[in-house]
Parts: structure tokens; sequence; C-alpha cells
């Protein structure tokens, strides 16, 4: 068991409390590597992509946002976590996206990795050494996704997800730390080709409104059903507003609100109705509670250059979480570069403009993003991907 704390505490140093789970006792959510923000172009803009999602990321940020793209694409994120420990700890995602004109939208696959390192085995009643083992999280998502009208953008995903936390029991222990589970995912987009707004005009194409509910299933369990843990089911609402765009610069902003919804314990006759928490979640306390479990994210992004031939990129954001469920603030710059079927971004943490922010676990996190575009519509209009 004193292995499982351990990682158990290297999981609370990477994300904080987790809305009400950690911080008022109602239970632990499992594998909240779920959460964690996967790519490098939605890292460097305060890790907010549900309204944006117009590259392969969108698998996790907002699946809908496939339908509006076209070609394919293939893409693979690295990141070394919490580097101010020196741990053996980091996250690798890789994704792809495929239109098939057959299928009228788009298929998608990812996979995500959380490495946790090596740890030493033990007995229960010496501090012997036993042996070594490693511990890992992971998840294997395959997706769809299809334009339902001109404006109009629908996703799912279906998740199968495995968690390593140790190979074997102790002496005292009935099961092993593994543990397998599946979840789904829902998206919406809506990004209007054309809307007349007042003392603006037309702005068609320059707004996107993202909607997406994940991580959508039964509880989890290392050692029998009566300790299962409810997966993080988590609500996104995004926005995407690109108010400036010509032949070589462009400027978008993003703003995204997200909300774990974790009900307490929705089972019934030992059944898991995991998804009355869905609904229940959002009045298990008084308004003023649930609104300070939302956590806001937004973003900016400047392009120059243009798509045939070289474009680069800056970032900036902000990521702001309620003292009393998470305290999680940070500011993040990224950059990215464009060229011919490549792409390269990065993304970077710092909490050091917050008071005592240097010794945040978080600070000096560095994400990479390797990407390869191909045989997608060429851009011949301004704003955001229209798809095929």
């Amino acid at each position: 068991m004193k292995r499982i704390l351990v990682i158990a505490f290297v999981l609370l140093l990477i994300y904080g409390k987790v809305g009400r789970i950690f911080g008022q006792g109602v239970g632990e959510t499992a594998v909240p590597f779920l959460l964690l923000a996967p790519d490098s172009r939605a890292g460097g803009i305060g890790e907010s992509g549900g309204g944006l999602a117009d590259n392969s990321a969108a698998i996790f940020w907002n699946p809908a946002g496939i339908a509006f793209q076209s070609g394919s694409e293939v893409s693979i994120t690295h990141s070394n976590w919490l580097p101010q420990f020196n741990l053996d700890l980091f996250y690798d995602y890789a994704t792809y996206r495929q239109y098939i004109d057959d299928l009228s939208g788009s298929v998608t696959a990812s996979v995500t990795y959380m490495n946790f390192g090596e740890f030493v085995r033990t007995g229960s009643n010496s501090p012997e050494p036993l042996g070594t083992f490693r511990s890992f999280d992971a998840a294997l998502t395959v997706g769809y996704a299809t334009k339902l009208s001109t404006d109009w953008g629908l996703g799912f995903n279906f998740r199968l997800i495995h968690s390593r936390l140790s190979d074997k029991p102790t002496e005292s222990e009935q099961g092993k730390g593994v543990a397998t589970s599946v979840s789904f995912d829902i998206g919406a987009m809506w990004r209007p080709e054309h809307l007349n707004l007042p003392l603006i005009g037309d702005f068609g194409n320059q707004l996107s409104i993202g909607v997406n509910l994940s991580n959508i299933g039964p509880k989890i369990y290392y050692i029998d059903q009566a300790q299962a843990d409810p997966i993080p089911t988590n609500f996104r609402l995004g926005f995407a507003v690109r108010p400036f765009e010509d032949d070589y610069n462009s400027l978008t902003y993003t703003l995204d609100f997200s909300k774990l919804l974790i009900g307490k314990q929705d089972t019934v006759n030992g059944r898991d109705e995991f998804y009355k928490a869905i609904f229940t979640s959002w009045a298990d306390e008084p308004i003023s509670q649930e609104l300070r479990q939302v956590q806001t994210s937004m973003g900016l992004e400047y392009w120059y250059g243009r798509p045939e031939d070289f474009m680069f990129a800056i970032r900036a954001g902000f990521f702001y979480e309620d003292p009393s469920y998470g305290n999680r603030k940070f500011v993040t710059l990224g950059a990215g570069i464009r060229y011919d079927l490549y792409g390269f971004d990065f993304s970077y943490i710092t909490t050091d403009v917050f008071k005592n922010g240097a010794n945040h676990p978080l600070s000096n996190t560095l994400r990479f993003t390797l990407l390869i575009g191909w045989g997608g519509k060429p851009k011949v209009e301004k704003g955001f991907p229209r798809g095929i």
C-alpha cells in the first residue's frame, strides 16, 4: 500500500486538488491524467482549445473540431513533468486523423501515455527491497467527426483506459494496482459561415463555439467494485474569435470554461449509474460553490506568414483555478512554425508571477510537439478552417 500512496502523492503534485474530490473528501477521482492538456499549441494559449480545435489535438479538446478539417495529420507531443523534482516522469501523446469521402467525415485515433517512473518494492514489515516495478497510465482513443451542416460539426470518441500503478499486491493487499475501463466523449461545434452583427457587419468564419463532454464512463477500481472511484468526466465550453486576419497576419483569442462532473455516489443496488453525475454534479452544492469549481483559461495566438510558404506563431495564455478547488494559477507562453507539410510547437508554464510561484511543481514545464499534415483543402478563405 505504501507504493500506491507514493504514486498518489505524485499525482497530487501534478494535478493539485481535483475540484471538491480532494478538497472536501467526497471521494477520489482515478486516472486524472485524462485531464492533462496534451498538446503544445493549446498549452501555449493557457490550455484553452475547446473553441479553436483546428488540429488533430481536437481529439482531446473537442472532437467536433475535426469535422471542419480535411486531409490527414499525425502529431506527437512529449513533456517531462515536474522538472523541479528530478523524477522519472514524462508524458507522451500521439494523434492521427484522416478524412474519408465515403464516410463524409474523419476518423481519428490517439494514444496517451503517462509514465510515473520506477519504484522499489518492499515488504509490509520490512524496508528491505524486494525488487522494482514501473508505473504508468495509458489510454487508446478512436473517434469519428462529421459536419451536420455548413456551420455545425459533431464528434465522438471511444476510449480504452489502462492504469498500472503496481504489478502485484503486498502481503496484506487483496488485489493488484492494475485497472482497466472505458469511456466516451461527445462534442459539438458551431462555426458560422455568415454572421451579421450590428455595427460590425459580417463576422462569418471568425467565431467558433464548442462544447465537449469527455470521459463519460463507469467507475474504475483496482481492488474491488466496492472501492471503485469515478473517472474524471469533464464539461468544457470553448470560444475562439479571430478579430483580425489579412494575407500575412492573424490574431486569435480563445476562452475556455471547464468543470468536473463528479457527483456523489451515483450507485443503485450495486449498479454504477455514472451518467447521473452529468446532471447531479451541477446542483450538489449552492450555485456560488458550483461556479467556483469552474476552471477558466484563455489565450492569444498571433501568426505571421502564408500557408503556402512559411509561418511562425507566438502565443501567451493564463489558467485560473479557485483556491478552494486546486489553486492552480499559471501563465503559459509558446511558439510554433509551419513549413510545407511540417510543423513544430512548444509551450512553457511559469508560476513565477504569483506569490511563491517559483516552488510550484508545474513551473518550468515544457511541451514539444512535432506534426505532419498533408492532403488538406487549400486555404483560400480567411478565418477558421471550413473543411470539405
